[in-house]
């Protein structure tokens, strides 16, 4: 049974941003980068540590360490860079999760390019594993989102991830063993894929 002082955060941020031009996660988001919106709310979610997993763009680690400097949770952030990562989201999937502490009880696994998220559905998500359940997602009107909560229990079919399709086979293999768990806003569901995603569009 997952607590929560063994629950770990990953935040996929290795992604080259081909769709965006470039850049897409250090573009300009509000009073910072789009990044900081993601690790904003990894930071706010009840677990140890966030672990930030980069990729295509160099530029990513160093505004995720000021990020986390400036907020006063350089403590809490591991970083680790998937040499891998062009060969998609499973791959740096892959990474983030054989990354984790040995006695670690469940992973939430966010986006880099959703900045969103309502940082109230994430206790609940928490209690779902905590009750028992391999997996927990929010949903807004009948769509799931993110971020997804995996027991460890689930973690060797992670490990196993190829592509980038990232952990989707996973969560259709659960079936109706998936916590749905429904979010207040639409923010589980807002990503950003282009520069005209930047604004506070409705998410899609």
């Amino acid at each position: 049974m997952a607590t929560e002082g063994t629950l770990e955060a990953i935040v996929l941020a290795g992604g080259a941003g081909l769709r965006f031009g470039g850049g897409k996660l250090t573009a300009p988001w509000r009073d910072g980068v789009l990044i900081d919106g993601a690790l904003a709310v990894a930071f706010a979610a009840p677990v140890r540590a966030v672990t930030v997993v980069t990729g295509a763009d160099a530029g990513v680690e160093a505004g995720v360490r000021a990020y986390a400097e400036r907020v006063g949770q350089a403590a809490r952030l591991r970083l680790f860079h998937c040499a891998g990562y062009a060969e998609g989201m499973g791959a740096t999937l892959r990474t983030g999760v054989a990354s984790l502490p040995p006695d670690a009880s469940g992973v939430f696994v966010f986006l880099g390019d959703m900045p969103r998220v309502p940082v109230a559905v994430l206790p609940r998500l928490a209690a779902a594993l905590a009750a028992g359940g391999p997996a927990a997602a929010p949903t807004f009107e009948g769509q799931r989102g993110h971020p997804v909560l995996f027991s460890r229990v689930l973690f060797p079919k992670l490990l196993a991830l190829t592509g980038d399709e990232g952990a989707r086979t996973v969560l259709r293999s659960l079936g109706d063993r998936l916590a749905l768990i429904e979010s207040p806003d639409a923010g589980v569901l807002f990503d950003v894929d282009e520069p005209s995603d930047l604004g506070d569009g409705k998410a899609r």
